[in-house]
């Protein structure tokens, strides 16, 4: 085992030519030097026989290029990309990208490594491998750091109103599971997460999915220990349109573009107090069983009158069982309740968002110089949205600070 931690940069690479450059200097710049970079660029094989993928096939060739052209850093290559070598059918996407290159990092590192998260369109500052090494020293119970984010704006006024209304949704999402004290608090972005190696290979290393691969490999680590969220660095991912993966910033901003917010919405805040009080039944349930605030969802996404019974069985004290409970209602079914919840509800999202900022933040939002009465995200003016989003961000951080490790 080494004594200087290494930082091993795990980052999959998909049509990221124009952003290549900017994301190099970035690494480039570090004060921290005592690391490497494997990058595993990617695409179906199938796409080399596309018309409307064989540009993007070529960008992916010249950035394999590039990548062989750096010197001031170690880089490992993973070619999933040139003819021949492309993903099949079957497994492909930014999930088996970060696997490949995460798995690759697992097999040469020292358990007291570090695994760094990124995606090629991030940049960060020179401090960032820095605070990195600094927060695992300092909270050595920690298994992984979630990142603090910040999308900048463009200047291209679609793609900024889209990722501003993306933005709210997520802070607002993340401030209310902060708020009710919730164990899954955390918001998953693969460019910014960083994970212990020792704890990558513990949970088995990352599931691969073709979307939302950070959020279930988090969801995992939270699941195994302590995480951090209070981070002193934060990175910048792009804020651009992108089909590349099924879910996520990029289609979210080209449904919302077109106007859809249905999947995105502003929920009633109330919804996270009722998983507050389910949760805090679970000492109680453990004698028996009696109705929750989210015991009707339960039995229709469970097919059963009692989901706790088996957990009964298997685990014999209250300290267990409730750790049971936690585990099984996690947040993704915390996201299905609150949608599931949503479903049965016809408010607005504006009438959802301003009755919660009366509820908890009502100096914020006066300070703020934003009218309830005539503001509609349809029709806001993007200082008015970015003024909103910087006011969440505020606020997130308030919590983040307060909390600083998800236990």
């Amino acid at each position: 085992m080494r004594e200087k931690k290494k930082i091993f940069v795990a980052v999959p690479l998909m049509d990221e030519l124009e952003n290549l450059g900017s994301f190099v200097e970035c690494l480039t710049k570090q004060h921290y030097k005592h690391f490497e970079v494997f990058a595993c660029v990617n695409q179906p094989e199938k796409w080399w026989a596309d018309d409307r993928k064989i540009d993007l096939c070529r960008r992916n060739l010249k950035t394999i290029e590039q990548l062989k052209k750096i010197t001031d850093f170690p880089v490992e290559m993973i070619d999933k990309s040139s003819p021949g070598r492309g993903w099949d059918d079957k497994n492909h996407g930014v999930g088996w990208a970060r696997k490949t290159v995460m798995d690759k990092i697992s097999l040469v590192a020292d358990e007291n490594d570090i695994i760094v998260s990124l995606d090629g369109d991030t940049v960060f500052g020179p401090d960032y491998f820095v605070s990195l090494v600094e927060s695992f020293s300092k909270y050595p119970e920690i298994k992984a750091i979630s990142i603090p984010y910040f999308h900048q704006l463009t200047g291209n006024r679609e793609a900024d109103r889209a990722i501003l209304r993306y933005e709210i949704y997520m802070r607002y999402y993340s401030i209310n599971m902060l708020r009710i004290g919730n164990p899954y608090a955390f918001t998953a972005l693969g460019s910014a997460i960083a994970v212990r190696v020792s704890a990558y290979r513990a949970v088995g290393g990352m599931t691969p999915h073709k979307s939302g691969e950070d959020f279930y490999f988090l969801q995992k680590l939270r699941k195994f220990g302590p995480l951090l969220i209070d981070h002193p660095q934060r990175v910048y991912p792009a804020a651009r349109f992108s089909d590349r993966v099924f879910f996520g910033t990029g289609p979210a901003m080209i449904k919302g573009a077109l106007g859809d917010w249905t999947s995105y919405p502003v929920y009633d805040f109330r919804f996270f107090d009722e998983v507050a009080e389910t949760f805090a039944t679970f000492p109680a349930l453990f004698d028996k069983d009696f109705e929750t605030p989210m015991s009707q969802f339960f039995r229709e996404k469970f097919k059963t009158v009692s989901p706790w019974n088996s957990l009964r069985q298997n685990f014999k004290t209250t300290g267990n069982f409730v750790r049971a409970c936690i585990h099984k209602i996690d947040g993704l079914r915390i996201l299905q309740y609150i949608k599931w919840r949503h479903a049965q509800q016809e408010q607005a999202d504006e009438e959802n968002l301003f009755s919660w900022f009366r509820h908890f933040y009502p100096d914020g939002l006066e300070s703020s110089g934003i009218t309830p009465e005539s503001f509609t995200f349809e029709k806001a003016e993007i200082e008015t949205l970015e003024e909103m989003r910087n006011l969440l961000v505020t606020k997130e951080k308030s919590w983040q600070r307060q909390i600083k490790i998800l236990r």
